[in-house]
């Protein structure tokens, strides 16, 4: 028995696709109001969750762009965020400056500007010359170089006879500029860019100097800042990595202490009057033993008086006239003063 197999065969006509439905004019509006809705609705989700993306971009471009022109203002030595001239004649020309309430001063990268550890004078008044000193001389010899504290532009190279002889000013990235005194030579030239440590000059007498030494100065637009509120010459290094100057400390134009250095008021001020008043209280100490006692309780200190001479004071204290002069950076044949105070 053979199994029949039925082919069902469509024609032509009954392949045709069902006719489509068209949307009619009253269905369009309605459409495209939601599709222009979904788009704007999924719009605003997105910038909503972008816009603390955007914010903390903002901070962080802000923070990028002040870092970069901060470092930009102090690689320009001659504008910058503090000093808005560059004055290559007058070492002391900031009398209009506006100077800052607070100012961070970087201390890092430092480099000692001489290798003596022997301040032979403080900042502050001098009983001897009776005015004020802005700096602090340490002992140099004559010929030992002298380097740059800090990395800066030399601003001035110049020679004052009657004050600082040779000497030269440099202004630092950090905001410091820094003054070297009395030199024998110089070394560099205005507009010089230099590195911490590089030598600029040798130590010298120049100027108004009684022996060789280095006069150094650290200042912040033109207020005098004592230098060993930033610097420690006898372990050779800073006083930290950063100091903080208050404007409210400043007190005729110098900066001799702070709240914020170990360095305080009765440790730069104390000593002085107490030397000065002991000197006072000595002024009729005309025998050996009387001066002898008096240098004792002030510290080894003698007071010039009239008609003395560096023999005759030798004698009264017992200290040779080498010594002498080698201690207060004089010269056998120097002209004492009445009242100038000798260390011993």
């Amino acid at each position: 028995m053979v199994e029949s197999t039925e082919y069902i065969i469509f024609a032509p006509e009954t392949l045709q696709p069902p006719p489509m439905k068209f949307i009619t004019p009253r269905y369009i509006l309605p459409l495209l109001i939601s599709i222009c809705f979904s788009f704007t609705a999924y719009g605003q989700d997105l910038i909503a969750r972008q816009a603390p993306i955007d914010r903390k971009m903002k901070s962080v471009d802000s923070l990028t762009i002040n870092r970069i022109m901060k470092k930009a203002s102090f690689s320009n030595y001659e504008s910058n965020e503090l000093y808005s001239s560059w004055n290559t004649s007058r070492t002391h020309c900031y009398a209009d400056a506006e100077v800052p309430e607070t100012f961070k001063i970087d201390l890092r990268g430092f480099r000692m500007p001489t290798s003596s550890r022997l301040v032979t004078s403080k900042f502050g008044y001098r009983q001897a010359f009776r005015r004020m000193h802005k700096g602090v001389d340490v002992k140099v010899y004559t010929g030992d170089p002298i380097a740059a504290a800090f990395d800066g532009k030399v601003r001035i190279v110049d020679n004052e006879p009657n004050g600082y002889g040779l000497y030269v000013v440099i202004r630092h990235k950090n905001g410091l500029e820094t003054i070297y005194g009395h030199m024998s030579r110089h070394l560099c030239k205005p507009g010089d860019e230099v590195k911490a440590g590089d030598v600029i000059g040798l130590g010298g007498n120049t100027g108004r100097s009684y022996g060789s030494h280095l006069h150094f100065e650290t200042r912040l637009l033109g207020v005098a800042i004592n230098p060993l509120l930033l610097f420690d010459f006898a372990n050779q290094d800073v006083t930290g990595d950063f100091f903080v100057f208050n404007r409210n400390e400043v007190n005729n134009g110098m900066l001799a202490f702070s709240a914020s250095s170990k360095l305080n008021r009765d440790e730069v001020l104390q000593p002085e009057r107490r030397r000065a008043a002991d000197l006072r209280a000595s002024a009729d100490a005309n025998t050996t033993s009387e001066v002898k006692e008096v240098a004792s309780a002030t510290g080894k200190f003698y007071q010039v008086k009239k008609g003395d001479t560096l023999f005759s004071i030798s004698g009264k204290i017992g200290v040779s006239i080498e010594n002498l002069c080698d201690m207060n950076g004089i010269q056998r044949n120097a002209k004492l003063q009445r009242g100038q105070i000798l260390r011993y």
